[in-house]
This record gives structure tokens, C-alpha cells and sequence, in this order.
């Protein structure tokens, strides 16, 4: 199975109900309204994270909207490849690029921020 190869972050529910359905362990977050989505997006901010599935309701109101929003915004600023929906999660899960080693080349971010991102 592909995620042998990989570490599996999820927030708090999300988390338990893969380790179930996958028979595999999950390091579990705080749940999302309690700042896991924030957690991942630090996360990915650092370098931590490679790739993102993350589903969510287009159709109804979160209470934590404005986290996901961020965390979306974060993908791309990183150059994170995300996945929101069923299609775009197989197309990444089934990549041949998923057992190989992938070199995310970052955006130069210093005429922006002002200083050389290690």
C-alpha cells in the first residue's frame, strides 16, 4: 500500500476514522476547529508536509472557515499539490511521482519578504 511509505497527519476525527478504515496509524491532530488545520498549515509552512487531501462540504457553512481558507492559500504559496475532492485524490494517490523521491521547487519568495527561504 502507498501510505506505508508515507506519514499520515490528519486532524482529530478525520485521524481516527482513517486508522480504521486503513488499518494503519495516523498522527492525529487537533481537531480542526480547534486548530488542527492551523497545526498542518504550519506544518506546511515548515517543510513538513507533501501533499494535502483535504474534503470539505463547497455546499455548507464551517465554523471554521477561515482556517481552511488559510490552509488552502498556504498549499499554494508552498507549492503543496492538494487534493479536494475524490478525482483529484486518486489522480495524486495513483501518480507514479508518489513512490520516488519529487523535488517541490519552492517560489522565490525574497523580493517579496526580503530575505533568502532555506
Amino acid at each position: 500500500m502507498f501510505w506505508g511509505k508515507h506519514e499520515l497527519y490528519a486532524t482529530g476525527t478525520t485521524g481516527r476514522l482513517i486508522e480504521e478504515a486503513l488499518n494503519t496509524s495516523v498522527l492525529k491532530l487537533l481537531s480542526g476547529p480547534l486548530g488542527g488545520d492551523q497545526q498542518i498549515g504550519s506544518m506546511v509552512a515548515e517543510g513538513g508536509i507533501d501533499m494535502i487531501i483535504f474534503f470539505w462540504d463547497p455546499m455548507a457553512a464551517l465554523c471554521h472557515d477561515v482556517d481552511i481558507k488559510a490552509l488552502l492559500r498556504l498549499s499554494v504559496v508552498w507549492n503543496i499539490p492538494i487534493a479536494n475532492n475524490r478525482t483529484s485524490a486518486d489522480f495524486l494517490l495513483t501518480s507514479p511521482l508518489m513512490s520516488e523521491e519529487y523535488y517541490v521547487q519552492l517560489p522565490d519568495y525574497t523580493k517579496h519578504t526580503g530575505r533568502v527561504i532555506d
